[in-house]
């Protein structure tokens, strides 16, 4: 019984690493009106910030992935969570918009360490098979974010202030580091002969790319996925501008949307014990196209409302909850010993998407959601034509780690 729960205890703290991403960009959405105007800004500029933060994950998670595997897991959790409290704390003083976009790029590269180490450790914890259920449970935990941080983030900056958003999230993640030192073990070791000259590491991201398994995965999570940036950084405007709903509205609504992917993380578990992670992926692209096709033919023939527009991000989020945590652990199958670098080079590819689709949607979203809808379906569409695409190669290749990222030759290398 005892080491049940430790198990459990170590997913969720797992989970919270994987939250702080989430928890950075929900939490403060509703006080993006109270930031622009303490900041003698706009809506739309504030909303870079989320981009910039995105910019940084991606970035951040290449330089983490190798130093994961040359130093060890907890090592980095250590620096990352340090950084991330401290940018935390410097973006609640601010005064001009642009450091507060300028001081998320830093939060981002401290936070992003959460990300790539714990897809790293549930491969190092944890038997292969079992990585797509470990993967919906981190989910889960994921999922409660969009549940509490804006209402949390609403009532905070209504008492409080915006900055109070950022000290908050600074003393998330001190109670999430001081969880990783005393509960989550080690991981693997150190591979201490591997190499951090840039030709080495270069190299071996390459390698890691060419796994039929780990890319064709990797594209679907992160095209898939990137939907969801299209909504979080059209919301705003969506429903703030559009549709004109209070603070306390989008918050409701904001949850409401969210409990699309906690329902499906809890029917992914049981999905598992009959269909493969394959299967649940596909099935769930194929809804996400639907979903968009409902925004976009809404949107453009003016039948959208704001319930129609509910149900049909509702629809998407929902298979949110399918499509990551199955085609995160099969991205990252193929890697034992580079397990971190695979990890690190699926979440760059992730957000660095993200943060282009976050760009262009924030950029475009003015006094109308078809912007965000056609992200949404094109988001769907092209990542369910790469898995068919994929699926053959897939199938075709072995992907045994020494085939691949030439593990051995890196060590000679280094």
């Amino acid at each position: 019984m005892e080491k049940i729960k430790k198990k459990g205890l170590v997913i969720f703290i797992l989970g919270l690493l994987s939250a702080i991403g989430p928890f950075s960009t929900d939490m403060y959405l509703p006080g993006f009106k109270d930031i622009a105007e303490s900041l003698d800004s706009t809506v739309s500029h504030i909303g870079l910030s989320l981009s910039s933060y995105f910019i940084g994950i991606s970035i951040g998670q290449l330089f983490y992935g190798p130093l994961l595997d040359r130093y060890g897991r907890k090592p980095l959790i250590y620096f990352g969570l340090t950084l991330y409290i401290v940018a935390s704390v410097i973006c609640a003083m601010v005064f001009e918009a642009d450091q507060l976009i300028a001081m998320r790029f830093f939060q981002a590269l401290g936070g992003c360490v959460g990300m790539v180490a714990s897809r790293a450790l549930v491969r190092d914890l944890f038997p292969v098979e079992e990585n797509a259920k470990i993967f919906s449970y981190l989910m889960l935990v994921i999922a409660i974010s969009p549940l509490v941080a804006p209402t949390f983030g609403g009532f905070v900056t209504a008492y409080f202030g915006w900055e109070a958003i950022f000290i908050c999230l600074a003393l998330i993640a001190a109670a999430t580091l001081i969880g990783v030192i005393v509960w989550v073990p080690d991981g693997n070791e150190p591979d201490t002969e591997l190499s951090l000259k840039p030709r080495p590491i270069i190299k071996k991201y390459i390698r890691v790319s060419k796994v039929p398994k780990f890319y064709t995965y990797a594209l679907v999570s992160a095209i898939s996925s990137s939907g969801l940036y299209a909504y979080i950084a059209g919301s705003p405007t969506l429903f703030y501008d559009i549709f004109e709903v209070s603070k306390k509205q989008y918050v409701v609504i904001f949850a409401i949307i969210a409990l699309g992917m906690t329902f499906a993380n809890q029917i992914n578990t049981f999905l598992l014990r009959r269909f493969s992670s394959e299967i649940i992926s596909f099935t769930a692209l194929l809804f996400q196209i639907g979903a968009g096709l409902i925004l976009v033919f809404s949107t453009y023939f003016s039948w959208l409302n704001l319930y129609t527009t509910i149900a049909a991000i509702w629809i998407y989020m929902a298979t949110q909850g399918f499509v990551y945590p199955n085609t995160s652990a099969l991205s990252i199958a193929p890697f034992s010993r580079s397990a971190g670098t695979a990890s690190a080079l699926m979440g760059a590819v992730q957000l660095g998407i993200g943060a282009i689709t976050t760009a262009i949607v924030s950029a475009a979203t003015t006094d109308s959601a078809l912007p965000m809808a056609m992200a949404i379906l094109i988001c769907g569409t092209t990542s369910t034509l790469i898995l068919l695409a994929g699926r053959k190669r897939v199938e075709e290749n072995p992907y045994l780690e020494e085939a691949y990222t030439g593990s051995r030759v890196a060590k000679t290398e280094s």
